[in-house]
């Protein structure tokens, strides 16, 4: 079996390669201009065949919602509803700033119309579809150079037809433009979520629709699966489609092969894990209590997206993330990020601001001459990055190397935040759990952010650089389908045939595009959102298929025992409603064998590479030992200070920090007295 994942980043471009049972790695430089450069210059280098299956992950929807460079769209949505995008739901992100500005509606007023129609909630049809309106709106649309239409008619969950009809009619006179309608992408209740993330994949689904038809003449005739911020692979027809699905294409990679490899490494089927994924831009975070995190709750641009997600957080603190004195003489780190080009000073393509890799550099925790393990690919201008910290030192009246210690401060304190944010302030304690570092800057800082919140245990994976590449290609085949309810369970108990009967409609929907993109016989699981009656928000709970009254009842125990959890109170004697039936089908991703290794002599020595001065505070240099990763075996054991060197990444191991090496090829690394 081959397989070959491609995860492109801000900075890097990665490669893992699954052939003949063993994994390769590669990484090259991210080509921002036209990505496709970089996949064809290390397919090349890797020697890849024409015929290998590929699964990316993507930025592209990403980056054009947060850089609003996306389609020019239309809303077309109930007469007298044209402002939804507007009013929101006059939340307040900032409870306590007196002054907010929100940022602009990805639909300018001037292209929200509203047509003359008028749906119940119950979907009977109160006014009829006024299609000579409609068929008048598409010569406006194309006048003003309209590229996407998003419809978001009121209470098309219950009753579709009129969204589909407009579809058609728009369809008959701008056969280019794209339409996505409220009743595919998210037929649930919730006028400003349901219009927001529709409007969010119309926004996006022109440019990735483009960007795949790109990725395919790239990659050529293979077949090519893309990741869903789910953290499921999809087909390309499927996720050109419903583009908003990969807004968190490539986080959820990493997530995914976190969690497998601590599955791996640390026994059982339910590891307590952090994830810290550290790139060139930004560093991604996620708490995954047992299992992963998900979510139907996203955000993203400061809109709402509600799709099935995995939960991770992001902040702006990556490798590249510069550096720089604020009016006030505070130090800034972040969330600006010299990318890929010119990338930090130390990269010697012109970038003049110090970034976070020419601090570790300066410091000694990277190797100007072992950057991708030494192959002479990338060596790293240590006297350029030292003159830039030493500039940005005589702002702060510090020497280099004490600007350099600062900016890495700055950095893992936002981590820290970020980790705090899905951890504590969710109820979970970060010391009950092992920290899981990866990206290409990740393992560099994990002891630094480990020791500020208190967690004993870090696992390094064999290849932490490209991880998120190798989750993609450990990523299970998985789409998802939902349906509003809005029933008292009560009811549903009493006659479960109708709902039974729409997750069976469901799950036929499901599995038609699963097979669609490979999966021979995909396995479907369902979830119920459920309230009590009067809330306006809602617990996702397991529901057992096929649907009858004791599996309804299992789900309504289910939710009592979550809300228990989640709130420190329960009420099982009140009503509960049903809210949202999601369905969702599943056919497993690559499981690469991985035989476990025996152990060898405890000593490391013969992955020795000698000693070399590191900063670990303002005392000064500290002789620290150097280690090659790929000469390290099961049994061996490291005390820090300690740095290990490898293809893809750099570990730094603080003084007084234990490793180990495990039967996996994982670096364990434990805190003193841990």
């Amino acid at each position: 079996m081959q397989l070959l994942g491609i995860d492109v980043g801000g900075t890097f471009t990665d490669f893992v390669w699954l052939v003949d049972g063993s994994i390769r790695v590669h990484k090259v430089p991210t080509t921002p201009d036209d990505q496709s450069k970089a996949m064809r210059q290390g397919m090349a280098e890797l020697g890849v065949a024409a015929e290998v299956p590929v699964v990316h992950g993507t930025t592209t929807a990403t980056n054009a919602l947060l850089e609003r460079r996306g389609a020019r769209t239309a809303l077309l949505t109930t007469a007298g509803f044209e402002d939804v995008l507007a009013i929101g739901r006059q939340d307040r992100p900032h409870l306590y700033r007196l002054s907010q500005t929100r940022p602009p509606a990805l639909v300018p007023a001037a292209w929200r119309f509203g047509v003359r129609e008028r749906v119940a909630a119950d979907g009977t049809v109160l006014t009829p579809l006024d299609e000579a309106q409609v068929a008048d709106l598409a010569g406006r649309l194309a006048a003003d150079g309209v590229q996407s239409i998003a419809v978001v008619l009121l209470f098309s969950f219950r009753h579709p037809a009129h969204e589909q009809r407009v579809a058609a009619l728009l369809q008959e006179r701008l056969p280019e433009v794209s339409c996505s309608l409220s009743s595919d992408i998210l037929p649930e209740y919730r006028e400003y979520e349901r219009t927001a993330t529709t409007v969010i994949n119309a926004y996006v689904q022109p440019l990735v629709a483009r960007y795949l038809q790109r990725l395919q003449r790239v990659l050529g005739d293979r077949p090519i699966r893309v990741m869903q911020s789910n953290g499921g692979a999809i087909g390309l027809e499927q996720a050109a489609r419903q583009a908003a699905r990969l807004v968190l294409s490539g986080p959820a990679g990493g997530v995914v092969g976190a969690f497998e490899r601590a599955r791996q490494a640390l026994g059982g089927e339910a590891p307590r894990v952090l994830t810290l994924d550290m790139g060139g831009t930004s560093t991604d975070v996620a708490l995954c209590p047992g299992s992963i995190p998900q979510t139907a709750e996203g955000r993203i641009a400061g809109l709402p997206l509600r799709l099935p997600s995995t939960d991770i957080h992001t902040v702006g603190a990556g490798g590249g993330s510069m550096a720089r004195v604020d009016a006030g003489g505070v130090l800034r780190v972040g969330p600006e990020s010299a990318g890929a080009d010119p990338g930090p000073v130390c990269y010697g393509r012109g970038g003049t601001v110090p970034t976070v890799t020419d601090a570790n550099l300066v410091l000694g925790r990277l190797d100007a001459g072992r950057f991708l393990g030494g192959s002479g690919t990338m060596r790293l201008d240590e006297g350029a990055a030292r003159a830039a910290l030493a500039r940005l030192g005589e702002r702060l009246h510090l020497s280099a190397e004490e600007a350099a210690l600062g900016v890495l401060r700055v950095a893992h304190a936002t981590m820290e935040r970020a980790l705090r944010r899905v951890s504590v302030k969710q109820g979970h304690d970060p010391r009950d759990y092992t920290l899981v570092p990866f990206g290409g800057a990740g393992p560099l800082h994990a002891c630094d952010v480990a020791a500020a919140l208190g967690i004993r245990r870090i696992l390094v994976p064999p290849t932490p650089g490209v991880l998120s590449a190798l989750g993609l290609l450990l990523a299970d085949l998985v789409f998802d389908a939902s349906h509003a309810v809005l029933r008292p369970m009560a009811a549903l108990m009493e006659h479960p045939a109708p709902l039974a009967q729409t997750a069976e409609r469901l799950g036929e929907q499901v599995r038609a595009v699963l097979r669609r993109d490979g999966a021979l016989d995909p396995a479907l699981s369902a979830a119920l959102d459920l309230r009590y009656a009067g809330q306006s928000y809602e617990l996702t709970v397991p529901l057992a298929l096929p649907i009858s009254a004791d599996h309804l009842r299992a789900a309504a125990a289910a939710f009592h025992d979550a809300h228990a959890r989640c709130y420190g109170h329960a009420d099982p004697s009140a009503p509960v409603e049903a809210v949202t039936l999601r369905v969702q089908g599943r056919a497993p991703g690559a499981r690469p064998p991985v035989t476990p290794e025996p152990p060898a002599a405890t000593d490391a020595a013969v992955a020795h590479l000698g000693r070399k001065d590191v900063w670990f505070d303002a005392d000064g240099p500290t002789p620290t030992d150097g280690y090659d990763r790929a000469r390290l075996r099961h049994g061996h054991r490291l005390a820090g200070p300690a740095i290990v060197f490898q293809y893809d990444t750099t570990v730094v191991i603080l003084p007084g920090w234990q490793a180990r090496v495990d039967a996996w090829g994982n670096l364990i690394l434990t805190a003193p007295d841990g």
